[in-house]
């Protein structure tokens, strides 16, 4: 017969990464990089779409983060590919050519 301990709910622990390596996810991280390589490459050579790409990795990455870990680095991340569009459009105001 069940007693009463049986029927409370549980709250819920998370697994351990520590254990399971797996479990720990590297896209913030990636992404991270990736909006960092591409608004350094929208600062340095003033390429609009790079400084674009960058805004968006950096918003994948704070989408995908924890939020135990640390913001300074995602938001260090987020204000350079601010930076990278604003100074691309205040050196060159005309909107974005077409590739085609």
């Amino acid at each position: 017969a069940p007693t009463w301990t049986d029927v409370l709910p549980r709250r819920y622990k998370p697994p351990a990464t520590e254990s399971n390596p797996a479990l720990e996810d590297p896209t913030p991280d990636y992404m991270n990089l990736l909006g960092m390589v591409f608004s350094m490459c929208g600062l340095m050579l003033k390429l609009k779409w790079c400084a674009w790409i960058a805004v968006y990795c950096s918003f994948i990455s704070f989408a995908n983060s924890r939020s135990s870990e640390d913001t300074k680095q995602m938001m260090s991340s987020f204000m350079l590919s601010i930076s990278a569009v604003v100074m691309s459009y205040l050196q060159n105001p005309q909107p974005m050519s077409p590739p085609w």
